[in-house]
């Protein structure tokens, strides 16, 4: 008889674990508990949500996960080996949730669009955040998310009082239990593993040991956070006078095309594929011994993919990003900082109080922690982390 309980048990189509269908399956798998993870933020926060996983895994041993977010994040979550559907905010996509039912939901944005997710489903206990019927305002779910939705209240508490990174954070806010410090989970596939070994492979096609990626760029949301043409030029300048065996390699999305460009004329450097899409971009950083980033998405993928990082921060919070043990952090000498602005008028911005000194420093200290783990170890991090929660 056909296990229709099953989480490989789709009802349209043979299964792709077996040629029978019955209660001797050895793949059989039958979930307790159904969970709706709403994330559509940004995708570096997308991307470092993935830290929640395992947490998940460990309250709710048996369960069947489906994680619903804005795209393009969901090309970044596909094929994920702990969860089991992944859905966008579209509304064809949103169809797809009204026959389903939950017995959790995790709403991690604080917005109105993601709680209105809620309103095309079932859902028997709800965490994180939800809204007033009458005027909008988001609140907390249960009084767990209290700490968080606090700090999103006041400048002073989140800039200077609180000292968690956000992953703690959410798993305190989301009732996880005692937060354990896990790692970012985005794996890739077995075959991003082999890309990976041929892109590492061209980077040091021309006898180069190491790679040191610069991320150069960011979102458009807070333009700040990334540093200007000129000083990635004279950083890798400086850098690649110190370490001749060093390839460095610039990374970033379809914004960043024509700015790296503009960073790579005239130098010795590989410009990586920027119109390539997200996972490609991910191999790219994956491939990389050291990568040189603002508070971004490049930083958050360099973070899940076990790089060393030089994280340098200038509008947002260091102190909200947590590198495990695997990097350095360069905060700006601007006085004004943290802040959190989207505009800036000042003549002297944020970016340019950022020590040139302090980053090639930090470059030696990651350097010589990738040696000592052996270069490119962080590669297999993500396998690790499969093999640890499947």
């Amino acid at each position: 008889m056909a296990q229709m309980n099953c989480r490989h048990f789709s009802g349209y189509k043979p299964c792709s674990k077996s040629q029978s269908c019955d209660s001797e399956c050895a793949s059989l798998d039958i979930p307790k508990v159904s969970i709706l993870i709403i994330h559509l933020g940004a995708l570096g926060a997308v991307v470092r949500s993935t830290s929640l996983l395992k947490a998940i895994k460990r309250k709710y041993p048996s369960s069947m996960l489906t994680w619903v977010t804005d795209a393009p994040a969901h090309l970044l979550l596909q094929n994920h080996p702990g969860i089991d559907r992944v859905l966008t905010s579209k509304e064809s996509d949103l169809l797809q949730l009204g026959p389903l039912e939950f017995d959790v939901a995790f709403v991690i944005d604080k917005s109105l669009k993601a709680v209105g997710i809620l309103q095309h489903t079932q859902v028997d206990q709800v965490y994180g955040f939800t809204a007033n019927s009458r005027n909008g305002a988001i609140m907390p779910a249960t009084p767990a998310a209290e700490e968080l939705w606090q700090l999103g209240l006041d400048n002073h508490q989140k800039f200077f009082v609180n000292k968690k990174p956000e992953t703690q954070l959410m798993v305190e806010a989301l009732e996880l239990g005692p937060f354990q410090r896990d790692a970012y989970w985005l794996p890739l596939t077995a075959v991003e593993q082999l890309r990976l070994q041929t892109r590492r492979n061209q980077f040091l096609a021309n006898g180069k040991k190491w790679v040191l990626g610069f991320n150069t760029g960011c979102s458009n949301v807070i333009s700040a956070k990334k540093l200007t043409v000129e000083f990635h030029r004279l950083m890798i300048t400086s850098l690649q006078s110190r370490y001749p065996d060093a390839q460095v390699v610039l990374l970033g999305g379809p914004e960043d095309t024509e700015r790296n460009l503009q960073i790579s004329q005239g130098l010795s450097v590989i410009s990586s594929a920027t119109e390539s899409g997200l996972r490609d971009g991910l191999i790219s950083v994956a491939a990389c011994d050291v990568v040189v980033t603002g508070d971004s998405l490049g930083m958050h993928m360099a973070i899940s993919q076990g790089k060393q990082v030089v994280a340098w921060f200038g509008p947002t919070c260091a102190h909200e990003i947590d590198l495990y043990d695997r990097g350095v952090f360069v905060l700006t000498k601007s006085p004004c900082s943290p802040c959190w602005k989207r505009a800036c008028e000042k003549s002297i911005m944020c970016y340019d109080q950022v020590s040139l000194q302090e980053i090639v420093h930090a470059v030696e200290s990651c350097r010589t922690n990738s040696l000592s783990g052996g270069l490119a170890a962080g590669n297999s991090a993500s396998e690790a982390l499969s093999s640890d929660l499947a």
